[in-house]
C-alpha cells in the first residue's frame, strides 16, 4: 500500500482492520403501548399517525400492545386546513397522565410533527428522543457524490449540493444549521462550510496538500482540521470565523485524520498511524496540544471515531468485516454493537438519544444507511434509495 493511498483511507475512514472486542447482544426491556384510541382520518393525519407509531417502535422502548398495556396513547389527529393533534399518554403503573398536549402545524408538516410528538412521548417516560434530529450523508443517486439531508427515519430526502464532483465526510455544526464537508470541487480536497438556509458556502481550509476534518467544537468557536500543508498530515484547530490554524500534533511521518470533539470541548479523539505506518489507531489529545494518549490497543486498525454526548466513542474496526464498536475513553473498555454478519458497517455517528448509532452498511458492493441499537435490537435499514449512501452525520436539532 502506497503512502498516498493510506492517507486517503485514513482521511475518510475506509481502512481494513482486525480487532478483538467484547460482543454485546440482547435487547432492552420494552414497555407495551396501546395506541388503539389514537384516531386519525384523512391523508395528513394518517401520515402523522403512521410515522409516530413507526418512531415509537424504532426508539426501542415500546412494543405494540392491546388495551390494558403499561402505556396508553389517546387522542385525535384532524386536518381542517391545518393539522391539529390532541395527544395524551397514560401510565397504568403510575395511574396518571404523563403527557397532555395539543399541537397545530401546517398540513404539509405531518412527518415533522410526528417526530416531535415521538420525542415528547419519550421525554414523558424519562427517555431521550432522537427523531427531531436530521441526517446529512453522501449519496450517488445523481451519478456524483453529493450531500443529502433527511429525517431520522430516512424520509424527507433533500439534495444539498450539486457540485458534480466528490463530496466526503459531512459533519453538522452544533447549531444544526450548517454542515462542514470535504470536496474535490476544485480538483483538490478542500474543507467547506455550507449554510442550509441560504445554501451559501465558504472555504474553511484550502491549503496546499490535503485538507480534511472540519469538526466544529461544541461551543461553535473552533474547527478541528487535518492538514498536510507543512508536510505529513497533522491535527490543527482554528477559529471558525477565521485566523491562523494552530498545530496540535507534531508528527513528521504519521497520517492523522477524522478528529472528533469531546462533549465538553476540552479534548479531541482522532485517527493516526503514528505507532505503525499501516495500522491506524485512536488517540486522545487536549485542545491545547501536548502528548497524545493512545486509546485503542487491540486490533491492527481502528478508524472513524465519533465522540457522542453520552461520553462514549463510536468507531469502526474490522472483525472479518468492518464492524461498529463503542469505547469508554475513561476505562478503555470496548464492545461491538453491530451484528457481526457478512456486511461491513462503517462511518458511525451517535444519534441524539445516546442509544442508537447511524452508520453505513456495505454488502455485495452496495452501501446503504442503517440504524444500530447499542442495546441489542436488530439493525434497521433506512428507505431503499437508488445509488450508494455513505458517511452519515446526525444533528441533535
Amino acid at each position: 500500500m502506497t503512502r498516498k493511498i493510506l492517507l486517503m483511507l485514513l482521511a475518510f475512514g475506509m481502512c481494513a482492520a482486525e480487532a478483538q472486542v467484547r460482543v454485546v447482544k440482547g435487547g432492552a426491556t420494552k414497555a407495551g403501548i396501546d395506541w388503539s384510541r389514537l384516531v386519525a382520518s384523512g391523508t395528513a393525519p394518517s401520515e402523522f399517525k403512521r410515522v409516530l407509531e413507526d418512531d415509537l417502535i424504532r426508539s426501542g422502548w415500546f412494543t405494540p400492545a392491546a388495551p390494558g398495556a403499561e402505556f396508553s396513547l389517546v387522542g385525535t389527529a384532524q386536518d381542517s386546513g391545518q393539522l391539529t393533534a390532541q395527544i395524551q399518554l397514560y401510565s397504568a403503573s403510575q395511574q396518571r397522565w404523563l403527557l397532555s398536549k395539543q399541537y397545530t402545524v401546517a398540513s404539509t408538516a405531518a412527518r415533522s410533527l410526528a417526530h416531535r410528538v415521538a420525542d415528547d412521548i419519550l421525554a414523558a417516560i424519562g427517555r431521550k428522543g432522537m427523531f427531531s434530529g436530521r441526517i446529512v450523508m453522501v449519496g450517488t443517486r445523481s451519478g456524483a457524490k453529493e450531500l443529502y439531508v433527511c429525517d431520522m427515519d430516512g424520509g424527507n430526502l433533500q439534495q444539498i449540493t450539486s457540485d458534480r464532483s466528490i463530496c466526503l465526510a459531512p459533519r453538522w455544526a452544533p447549531d444544526g444549521q450548517r454542515i462542514t464537508y470535504t470536496s474535490y470541487l476544485k480538483r483538490w480536497p478542500d474543507v467547506y462550510l455550507i449554510d442550509l438556509a441560504t445554501r451559501s458556502r465558504r472555504v474553511l481550509a484550502s491549503y496546499s496538500g490535503m485538507n480534511s476534518g472540519g469538526a466544529i467544537s461544541p461551543d461553535g468557536s473552533l474547527v478541528a482540521l487535518a492538514l498536510s500543508k507543512d508536510g505529513s498530515p497533522n491535527l490543527y484547530v482554528r477559529g471558525l470565523g477565521g485566523g491562523a490554524p494552530v498545530r496540535l500534533t507534531t508528527e513528521t511521518r504519521a497520517a492523522i485524520a477524522s478528529p472528533s470533539w469531546a462533549p465538553d470541548g476540552n479534548h479531541l479523539v482522532y485517527t493516526s498511524d503514528q505507532a505503525s505506518t499501516a495500522h491506524p489507531q485512536l488517540y486522545l489529545i487536549s485542545r491545547s496540544g501536548g502528548a497524545p494518549k493512545r486509546l485503542t490497543t487491540r486490533g491492527s486498525q481502528n478508524v472513524a471515531p465519533n465522540w457522542g454526548a453520552n461520553g462514549l466513542i463510536a468507531y469502526a474496526s474490522l472483525l472479518g468485516k468492518f464492524q461498529i464498536c463503542v469505547l469508554d475513553p475513561n476505562t478503555l473498555d470496548s464492545k461491538m454493537v453491530s451484528p457481526g454478519d457478512s456486511a461491513s458497517y462503517e462511518d458511525p455517528c451517535w444519534a441524539p438519544d445516546g442509544r442508537h448509532i447511524v452508520c453505513s452498511r456495505t454488502q455485495n458492493y452496495r452501501s446503504t444507511i442503517y440504524l444500530l441499537d447499542t442495546l441489542g435490537d436488530p439493525p434497521v435499514a433506512f428507505a431503499q434509495l437508488s445509488g450508494d449512501w455513505y458517511s452519515p452525520s446526525v444533528t441533535a436539532k
